[in-house]
């Protein structure tokens, strides 16, 4: 089993050649984690009162729904954590966990959504001209492939394959059963999902370059936009994926 404790009790933190100790001062402190969380679901939370979109209108559609990816994320977080294929540098997080996670990584599984929903959502009001059309459909299932591919070929680096695999199997469910998923806009999924890797950027970034979480490079594939590993960003996808699906279908069971 691998512990972060006993690892920093006999080693230096790594830190990754392109990552930097960030010092901002109201970043140093325990609360680190939770006030980059509070940062990053500010904005969407004042402006879900927004008449156009009016999202807290949807909260009734939006908790539920984040309920099952939240539950699947943290099964799969507390895994990973205990095999080691990242950790928590412990100068940032209160001491509270679940099992073998901080609380601050508990609360992320519900925080992202909630923004990420959000964007989703005021794509769809503000460009309702923007509908489903045989081009996204193509580009997510070409998205599909190339991670099948590579989580095949890289099936030894657990996040790489079971992060890659695991899109590609959703994405695949998506294809096949296309009547199914009817109500589920690709076309608004993957421009909101665009957007989305911006903010993405700033808050992953700020987690991995202060560093917030490390990571063991033997388990991905040791490429990383800024300081950010690849897989990160698909992670993420198949997160935002999971939640809009199962929004969207309590919103049409409505």
């Amino acid at each position: 089993m691998f512990c972060a404790k006993d690892y920093f009790a006999v080693n230096k933190p790594f830190i990754h050649p392109r990552c930097c100790r960030l010092n901002i001062k109201i970043l140093d402190t325990q609360y680190t984690y939770f006030l980059i969380l509070a940062g990053s679901l500010a904005a969407p939370l004042a402006l879900s009162f927004d008449k156009k979109v009016a999202f807290y209108t949807k909260w009734k559609y939006l908790f539920p729904a984040m309920l099952i990816p939240a539950l699947l994320y943290i099964l799969w977080d507390m895994y990973f954590t205990y095999k080691g294929v990242w950790w928590f540098n412990e100068k940032y997080i209160t001491g509270i966990t679940l099992i073998n996670l901080p609380v601050e990584e508990v609360l992320f599984f519900f925080v992202v959504p909630y923004c990420c929903v959000f964007i989703y959502e005021c794509i769809r009001c503000y460009f309702p001209g923007f509908k489903n059309k045989k081009t996204a459909d193509y580009l997510l299932l070409c998205i599909g492939v190339v991670l099948l591919a590579v989580g095949l070929l890289y099936y030894n680096r657990l996040y790489t394959s079971w992060t890659f695999l695991l899109n590609a199997a959703c994405i695949a469910v998506i294809v096949v059963n296309k009547k199914r998923f009817r109500y589920f806009d690709i076309a608004a999924f993957l421009l909101a999902y665009c957007i989305i890797l911006i903010p993405f950027l700033l808050v992953n970034g700020l987690l991995t370059a202060i560093p917030v979480v490390l990571y063991n490079d033997a388990q991905n594939l040791d490429i990383r936009i800024t300081t950010i590993p690849i897989e990160d960003t698909f992670y993420g996808m198949l997160l935002v994926l999971l939640n809009v699906i199962i929004f969207e279908k309590l919103r049409q069971a409505k």
